[in-house]
């Protein structure tokens, strides 16, 4: 509903000049000005200049009241939002040292495999035979499957005969095995990790086809 002091503001202007964005426009100037009067009466009843009538005297109590509870919870609020950035600071920065903490674990890890192939490659090539070289890599794979072991990944080692499973297994071609059933392993091409439950990569193995299939075996 429009003012009287807005409908004086009008009377001022031709009414075909007056746009719905000027009217708007003194309808907000109103509205700041209205809230600065208010803030004022506010002020001047917190700090006791505010004149008023003894059946006044209830309401102005409860005015400072009320202006009290407003203060305090705007401090309060002001004091959770603190707390809030300083917990998502905190939050974040305790993210980031869990993060590199977790990559400085798996360094250090593999910083003793380092060392084997730093050994190995001084050995003098005219002493060392293959079968040395062999037990050489052997050691090193052992200790790097350790190492994996100890992050909680573990071998996918499917054996033939065994069941083709689409989560654990990726078949890489149909290829037939004698005493294999079809839909079952006839080939290991490959093993497969996982880390926990989880399946990082899954093992490599040829599947024997069904034989009313009529899908061809693949030879890679």
């Amino acid at each position: 509903m429009m003012s009287e002091d807005m409908k004086n503001k009008v009377q001022e202007h031709e009414i075909d000049e007056v746009s719905s964005e000027e009217i708007s426009e003194i309808e907000s100037g109103f509205d700041a000005d209205k809230s600065a009067r208010l803030e004022t009466i506010r002020q001047m009843a917190l700090s006791g200049e505010l004149e008023y009538g003894p059946e006044s005297e209830e309401i102005v109590e409860a005015l400072i009241e009320t202006i009290g509870q407003r203060d305090d919870n705007f401090g309060r609020f002001q004091a959770m939002a603190a707390e809030h950035q300083n917990f998502q600071r905190r939050a974040s920065m305790n993210e980031n040292e869990a993060r590199i903490s977790s990559r400085q674990g798996v360094v250090q890890a593999l910083i003793p495999l380092l060392d084997h192939f730093e050994m190995a490659l001084m050995q003098d090539p005219d002493k060392v035979s293959a079968k040395d070289v062999i037990a050489g890599v052997e050691m090193i794979r052992s200790e790097f499957v350790r190492m994996l072991s100890g992050y909680g990944v573990s071998a996918i080692e499917p054996k033939v005969g065994d069941e083709f499973d689409p989560g654990p297994h990726a078949a890489m071609m149909q290829q037939s095995a004698e005493g294999v059933e079809p839909g079952h392993i006839s080939l290991v091409m490959g093993i497969g990790y996982k880390l926990g439950d989880r399946v990082i990569r899954p093992a490599k193995v040829g599947v024997a086809p069904d034989e009313s299939s009529d899908v061809g075996e693949s030879e890679g």
